[in-house]
């Protein structure tokens, strides 16, 4: 299989071929929701606490004597039968949401997102710009020649502060290197560009 390469100025250079090891494999629906499950629950930070009543900030001196007063025997005021006091099995800041998955099974999930990329040819390489200083202008410039889209993906051989700044306030784009890429990010774009030799780096890192 083989994808449009484009050049710094965003005209079309030639093609160039992918690896079907990559590129061809089967597509697994099943493997990439579980991988974006994964993705999504290893990222979720567990926000919600309720104090219990141990937090609850009251006195812990009783709140009348036990007998003589015809109401129920109660000690402190932070108890949960009270308003105020603490809550009985509520939300804690320490749950763990994290969920694991074999790295095979990882593998073959990225594999099968960029096969499923493929297939609907949302896939393309671009040289690349080289430029001293962050230029938004000038990646806009390019951006308008290359092919379509509402989310662009752009994968990074390494990182490169300065293109990834001169592209962070367009919208719609993100950028990620290619060590990292993942089904999550691939499947919420709807162009994929590899710029550079990002696409050796995949294949040293995935397959090699």
């Amino acid at each position: 299989m083989k994808i449009d390469l484009y050049a710094v100025d965003g005209s079309k250079k030639g093609e160039i071929e992918l690896n079907a090891r990559i590129f061809e494999a089967k597509i697994n629906p099943d493997l990439m929701h579980r991988a974006v499950l994964l993705r999504l629950a290893n990222r979720r930070q567990p926000v919600a606490h309720s104090k219990d009543r141990g937090e609850v900030k009251y006195s812990t001196r009783k709140m009348f004597k036990q007998k003589g007063t015809g109401n129920a025997r109660r000690g402190a005021r932070s108890t949960n039968i009270l308003r105020g006091g603490g809550v009985t099995h509520g939300p804690r800041n320490v749950a763990n949401y994290s969920k694991m998955m074999p790295k095979k099974e990882r593998r073959a999930a990225l594999f099968s997102a960029l096969s499923a990329k493929a297939q609907v040819a949302s896939l393309f390489a671009w040289e690349g710009l080289k430029l001293e200083v962050p230029k938004t202008k000038e990646f806009v410039s390019v951006l308008t020649k290359l092919p379509e889209g509402k989310k662009y993906l752009f994968v990074l051989p390494e990182k490169d502060k300065i293109l990834s700044k001169s592209g962070s306030n367009v919208p719609g784009v993100s950028f990620i290197t290619a060590n990292y890429i993942n089904p999550y990010d691939l499947l919420l774009a709807d162009k994929v560009c590899f710029i550079g030799n990002s696409l050796e780096v995949i294949d040293n890192t995935f397959v090699k």
